[in-house]
């Protein structure tokens, strides 16, 4: 119990460090250097591996079977709202979606792990990733190469619709696939009293527009979650000229990786045949994020029992169609991603958006035995 306490108070402090001091993705230098000195103060060992920030620690014996833990460090360019007094002290930067949390969740667990280091029959990898809301900070560190022999890793995220004490845990998608699209279209700029005389790509993108929301309606599975949101929509730069292009710039967000594929098909042919039959063309630039998280179902039960056995209530984690590039590592590495209840909030990426310091103890020590409790099941 004393162990508890002392830890608690340390991420704790942590914390409110992390919470006033807030980096973007891939610039979160300060947040790293204060890693490296709570690991270190800790005795904790940390791998050499070519991040620029972020780090990958270990605790264990250092060899086989490896157990990976992954919390995100990364703030969001937000104009806190909070009024806390621990508020940002960085003008329009605010930890908006609960890294804070997560970092000194994960970074409490290693205390613990450090504690009973004796007790591993393996090694844990801690994976302080930066660059998650970039996104891609999770391909970065798997590019390492540091997570290749890990046989099971778990993740967190903060949620606003548990209360402290409660976690949602549910296995295959609990989060979405993250698509960005560009479409350009192109027509024949003419004076705006004689559309005759032109291609109008404005009339072509609007088309589009009406036409891409029957993808989800008329192409998908009416039981699946999926969307496409358009949300910029720019043309012309004056009243009586009809202008030579238009340019749409959307998502698209899918639980099922066969309905991403076949809204990518369908948006490049709908696009490119609503333009030619305006006498037009469109070229679509296509960026692919992070594909849906998928919950292992063995990993995902385990997730569950273990938070019975401390004492944490569980629900089913609720789907979203935000994205999380946890899920990268999962297209090579079995897991679960849970959700730890932080208390009502405003939503996740609000600029009132808070998470209830409470629920940091009890994380940290789920956290560990997340870790712990896997040696015994993959033996």
């Amino acid at each position: 119990m004393k162990q508890r306490e002392s830890i608690t108070r340390t991420i704790t402090e942590e914390f409110y460090w992390f919470h006033r001091h807030p980096e973007l993705s891939f610039e979160e230098f300060e947040t790293t250097k204060r890693l490296r000195k709570a690991l270190g103060a800790a005795g904790i060992r940390i791998l050499d591996v070519p991040l620029n920030t972020g780090l990958i620690a270990e605790v264990g014996t250092g060899k086989a079977p490896f157990i990976g833990l992954r919390a995100d460090i990364d703030a969001l360019p937000v104009t806190e709202q909070t009024g806390l007094p621990y508020a940002s002290e960085s003008p329009g930067k605010m930890h908006a979606c609960g890294h804070d949390f997560h970092l000194t969740s994960v970074l409490g667990a290693a205390l613990y792990l450090k504690a009973h280091e004796e007790e591993l029959p393996g090694t844990v990898r801690i994976v302080f990733q930066p660059g998650e809301e970039a996104p891609g900070g999770a391909v970065d560190v798997l590019h390492t190469g540091a997570l290749k022999d890990v046989q099971a890793l778990f993740g967190l995220h903060t949620s606003p619709l548990f209360p402290v004490g409660t976690v949602g845990v549910s296995e295959g998608a609990v989060t979405a696939s993250v698509d960005k699209f560009v479409i350009r279209f192109r027509g024949k700029g003419t004076h705006a009293a004689h559309p005759e005389r032109g291609i109008d790509p404005i009339v072509m993108a609007s088309s589009f527009v009406v036409a891409a929301q029957s993808i989800i309606s008329r192409n998908i599975d009416p039981g699946h979650r999926d969307l496409v949101s358009i949300t910029r929509f720019t043309s012309g730069n004056t009243w009586n000229v009809i202008p030579e292009t238009a340019e749409i710039e959307g998502t698209v967000r899918c639980l099922d990786n066969a309905d991403r594929a076949r809204i990518e098909k369908r948006m490049r042919d709908l696009a490119d045949g609503q333009a030619k039959s305006f006498g037009g063309s469109a070229e679509i630039d296509w960026v692919a994020g992070p594909p849906a998280t998928d919950n292992t179902p063995a990993w995902t039960e385990f997730a569950r029992k273990t938070a019975e056995e401390q004492g944490i209530s569980v629900e089913p984690a609720p789907t979203s169609l935000a994205g999380e590039d946890f899920a990268y590592y999962q297209t090579t590495i079995p897991g679960c991603f849970v959700l730890v209840g932080t208390g009502r909030s405003a939503a996740n990426h609000n600029p009132e958006f808070q998470v209830n310091p409470a629920a940091l103890g009890a994380s940290a020590a789920y956290i560990a035995q997340l870790a712990m409790g896997a040696f015994a099941e993959l033996s």
